[in-house]
C-alpha cells in the first residue's frame, strides 16, 4: 500500500486510502473517483454483499474498478487486465491504474 502511494502521488494522481472495505465505499460513494482498487484481501472484502455494492457503486458512477486478489465472479465480468491476482507486481498495477485515469 505504501509503495502504491509513494508512486502514485509522484506521479501527481491524488489517492484516497480506507482502512477497510466498508469505508473504502463510503469513500467511492463521496467522494467519486475515477477509478477504484478493491484488494480482496482487506477487512471485509470477502463480504459477497459489500463486493455486490462495490460493482453497483463504481458502474452506476463510471468508476474503473481494478480488483487485487482471486475472485472467479470477477474473472468474467471485467477485463482480464483488471483483475490482477496475488501475487503481483506493483509495476503492472500502477500501468493499469493510470491507463484507466
Amino acid at each position: 500500500r505504501e509503495v502504491f502511494r509513494t508512486v502514485l502521488s509522484t506521479r501527481g494522481i491524488e489517492l484516497l486510502e480506507a482502512s477497510n472495505a466498508r469505508q473504502g465505499l463510503e469513500m467511492l460513494r463521496e467522494h467519486h473517483p475515477r477509478v477504484v482498487v478493491l484488494d480482496l484481501e482487506a477487512q471485509q472484502a470477502d463480504d459477497e454483499m459489500l463486493r455486490d455494492e462495490y460493482d453497483h457503486e463504481s458502474a452506476s458512477q463510471q468508476a474503473s474498478l481494478v480488483i487485487l486478489g482471486t475472485a472467479r465472479r470477477y474473472d468474467a465480468a471485467l477485463p482480464k487486465d483488471r483483475v490482477v491476482p496475488k501475487p503481483y507486481h506493483y509495476g503492472p498495477v500502477i500501468r493499469t491504474i493510470e491507463r484507466l485515469l
